[in-house]
């Protein structure tokens, strides 16, 4: 007879602790643009969860529609300042602001500031990998190389010339933390801002490293009769042109009209 031999006990279950997490939520998620828009204000509020309190950092990162940029440089030819072929760079977001609750650098290092597009500096604004020439409406466009030499020039213009009109920036200071976990930040939207649609990035560093990432959707769109205006105009652009012509003549006969009479 086969003695019974007792398997030892099973070691007791040991719960990994929850993982560090961030949440939060816009006040607004739709912006309406009018005629007499000035300008908005974006604020989201947010908590992060940790059960090891440990020191966060949080970076909001927010990110309009996509356009297409045309710039050009000014060259000196024979003694004169002429415009240089332009360059059109793909993918320029139309809007940019990150905020955070410190310098970014002091966040984290390159890679992940990189990895996120966290900071104007590491902001992607993509060109074609080929140089090549376009023709739009009988006008030649140089598309940059992102390869080419000159290529950070030409992006330190797209961004310096955003920066100006108020449409990119950021804000070491613009997230702040008013309770134990708890966070607000504020960013404003300029009346300049494009319509479209917007994501608000929020990421919550720990020792350097982005340990939670959570994404919102904005929408600013126009309303009321812009708004009609604009979607006729996107939906039948040779419609809206032809229009826009036949009001402008007949604007220009009546003011014609009106100023023999006079």
């Amino acid at each position: 007879m086969i003695p019974l031999v007792e398997a030892p006990p099973a070691p007791p279950l040991v719960l990994a602790p929850p993982a560090p997490a961030v949440s939060a939520a816009l006040t607004d998620t739709e912006i309406r643009v009018s005629s007499g828009f000035r300008g908005a204000r974006i604020v989201l509020y947010g908590a992060v969860f940790d059960p090891k309190d440990r020191p966060s950092d949080i970076v909001v990162i927010v990110r309009g529609p996509d356009q297409p940029l045309r710039i050009a440089r000014k060259t000196q030819v024979a003694g004169l300042w002429l415009n240089s072929r332009p360059v059109v760079f793909r993918g320029a977001p139309g809007f940019y602001r990150v905020a955070s609750t410190r310098e970014l650098q002091e966040i984290a290092g390159f890679a992940p500031l990189r990895h996120l597009g966290a900071g104007l500096e590491h902001l992607a604004i993509a060109a074609p990998l080929e140089q090549r020439v376009e023709t739009t409406y009988g006008v030649r466009d140089v598309v940059v190389s992102r390869l080419g030499a000159d290529y950070l020039d030409w992006r330190r213009a797209v961004v310096r010339l955003k920066e100006k009109a108020g449409l990119y920036a950021a804000d070491p200071r613009g997230v702040r933390f008013v309770d134990k976990g708890l966070f607000r930040a504020q960013l404003d939207l300029p009346a300049e801002a494009p319509i479209g649609q917007y994501t608000a990035r929020i990421v919550l560093f720990q020792d350097g490293k982005p340990v939670s990432i959570r994404d919102r959707a904005l929408v600013v769109e126009k309303a009321g009769a812009e708004r009609a205006l604009y979607v006729f105009a996107k939906d039948r652009p040779w419609t809206y042109g032809l229009v826009s012509v036949i009001v402008a003549l007949g604007a220009g006969w009546a003011a014609s009209v009106a100023f023999r009479r006079s």
